[in-house]
């Protein structure tokens, strides 16, 4: 059984803020914490999956430049995907019809969910994304881009918000929380060793389950829309062709099919943050 588990880092054990997880960098002064946790997170899945029969796992580092995992800590015998700038399903890159199940570890609220930790849309500028009229953060998305190879999303973990997020998102799903959010940048955090037990359980149910778990599929023809902070993030996206600019912030475009438009989404996304550096 393959099994695969895609990472990001807002939603995993011990962080509260951006200036402790964003990048190596030395506004970023905790990410060498953030690293650990993160290790310590997906080892927990890891052991979990195996524990019900995982046979091959494929973990996708998700989060900013996608060099954040520990490598050399990851348990033996997993595989990791790294880096970024050469894959077509963003933070799902490498999955296939081939994988019986995916996880999503260390993900976070959409934007604007209140008290739902370091909540935000799909990439940074985005101020607010949706698909087909819906409100919509990377749960969503990710979970639909597994669907659409026939894959079950089973198992989510975050915080608190993020877990109902996905709960309501997708029937059946597992979900562990690591932190209750106060606010944005508050909460009361889990211990490592009270999440490693959680997270290792939560993944081991999960993945034992999910053949009872049908794919998060969103029906074509599909409609995203996102809206920006600032204008001259939709300015240099707003000249391909196929898009709609609603206003000064907001794009839209509409495609055949969910993997269509989510691709073009991440063309946008790009030439915007290209768009955010025009003016320095």
């Amino acid at each position: 059984m393959k099994v695969y588990i895609s990472v990001d880092i807002e939603g995993i054990t011990g962080i509260v803020s951006f200036s402790q997880c964003g990048r190596p960098d030395s506004q970023h002064f905790d990410f060498g914490f953030a690293r650990r946790m993160l290790t310590h997170d997906v080892n927990a899945a890891i052991r979990g999956a195996r524990a019900s029969g995982a046979t091959e796992v494929i973990v996708k580092d998700s989060h900013a430049t996608c060099k954040n995992l520990l490598v050399d800590e990851l348990e033996p015998g997993s595989q990791l995907i790294s880096g970024f700038g050469a894959g077509k399903d963003g933070m799902m890159d490498g999955i296939d019809s081939s994988f019986s199940a995916s996880l999503l570890v260390g993900y976070h609220g959409m934007a604007g969910a209140q008290n739902a930790m370091m909540d935000h849309a799909l990439v940074g500028g985005l101020h607010r994304f949706w698909i087909n009229g819906e409100l919509s953060g990377e749960i969503a998305v990710s979970a639909a881009v597994a669907g659409a190879y026939g894959v079950p999303t089973v198992l989510v973990t975050s915080d608190a918000v993020a877990c109902s997020e996905a709960e309501n998102t997708i029937p059946g799903i597992k979900t562990y929380s690591t932190k209750d959010g106060f606010g944005r940048y508050m909460g009361q955090l889990k211990s490592q060793s009270e999440t490693g037990q959680g997270i290792e359980s939560a993944a081991r149910a999960a993945v034992r389950g999910a053949e009872a778990i049908r794919p998060y599929s969103i029906v074509g023809p599909v409609t995203m829309r996102a809206e920006f902070r600032s204008v001259e993030e939709a300015d240099l996206p707003a000249t391909l062709e196929g898009i709609s600019r609603v206003d000064g912030y907001t794009l839209e475009w509409n495609r055949a099919d969910f993997m269509a438009a989510h691709r073009f989404a991440l063309t946008v996304f790009n030439m915007s943050i290209q768009g955010r550096r025009s003016g320095t």
